[in-house]
């Protein structure tokens, strides 16, 4: 008899934990997910073990992961960046207690949820190559994390993986994140904050980020490298706030209310390339058909 394919999703609780476990499900897989909380109303899943634990713990960890995955992808991690601590023990010791662990037991796969804040203020199109100079926090403790798992797979063959995530949006992200803030306020037809909106940022849908990392656990190619999940595509980010309030006919954005650092960068996108050579991934939502699968989902909370 054939076993079930299990995988354990590290931040399981989360917005992409949350559409990853749903697709696993679907798959047939067994989902077990990690988190430090239990599941909002909106994305607890009957079907999926939880376990609750701080991955920064290493002691506690050992006792709570008592079996073997075919797969471990670990999304997991501080979400306010305001402590430094916090987020280097969240990411970077977080990711390492998993690999000590899996060491022992090693997966087929093991996907870590990177970030395009580690290049810093490198030239776009970021290529996995360029030269990485994070300056925040979160961003030097993601690329420790990506380092760590590169030296791992050289010196041991650990099977890592590392997807470097741009902006990712769709039905079921929180509240405090650029897309639902704009989507919210216009639809209940209110006056919020925002920059003067000359950034381009580049997008990339849930249901792709899903595929990027289901290819990249089944793919022998993903081994030993780091990855950008993205679109290639950026937008501005004026033109899509007027695109929400135009599709929802209300919202009053304060254009200028909210000053840009005087270190932002107003072009952020990456060179998706290896990814199509690597994994065969690309995106394969446009934007305007994920904006309105992502409007209609907050409309259909609101009313």
């Amino acid at each position: 008899m054939k076993l079930r394919t299990n995988i354990l999703i590290v931040g399981g609780t989360g917005f992409i934990g949350y559409h990853l476990a749903k697709f696993a499900l679907k798959k047939g897989w067994d989902v077990t997910s990690i988190s430090t909380k239990p599941a909002n109303k909106f994305r607890y899943i009957p079907k999926v073990k939880y376990i609750f634990c701080d991955i920064s713990k290493k002691k506690i960890l050992e006792k709570k992961i008592k079996k073997s995955f075919k797969y471990v992808v670990n999304l997991a991690g501080h979400v306010d960046h305001s402590n430094k601590m916090k987020t280097l023990k969240s990411h970077y010791t977080g990711c390492k207690n998993l690999t000590d662990i899996f060491l022992e037991k090693p997966p087929k796969a093991f996907v870590q949820m990177g970030s395009s804040v580690e290049y810093g203020r490198s030239k776009s199109p970021h290529k996995e190559n360029s030269k990485c100079t994070p300056k925040s926090a979160y961003g030097r403790a993601k690329l420790l994390s990506s380092e760590h798992l590169m030296h791992l797979f050289k010196r041991k063959k650990f099977p890592s993986t590392v997807l470097r995530l741009y902006q990712a949006y769709g039905p079921k992200q929180d509240l405090n994140r650029f897309l639902p803030i704009a989507i919210v306020n216009c639809i209940k037809n209110k006056k919020f904050p925002t920059s003067a909106g000359k950034q381009f940022r580049d997008f990339v849908h849930v249901n792709d980020v899903v595929d990027s990392i289901i290819k990249s656990l089944t793919s022998k190619k993903a081994k030993g490298h780091i990855i950008n999940i993205g679109s290639g595509k950026p937008k501005k980010i004026k033109n899509i706030i007027l695109n929400v309030k135009k599709i929802l006919k209300g919202g009053h954005p304060q254009f200028g209310a909210i000053k840009l650092r005087k270190d932002e960068i107003l072009k952020i996108y990456p060179s998706i390339r290896k990814a199509k050579n690597k994994i065969k991934w690309e995106p394969r939502i446009s934007f305007e058909t994920g904006l309105q699968n992502t409007i209609k989902f907050y409309n259909e909370q609101t009313i």
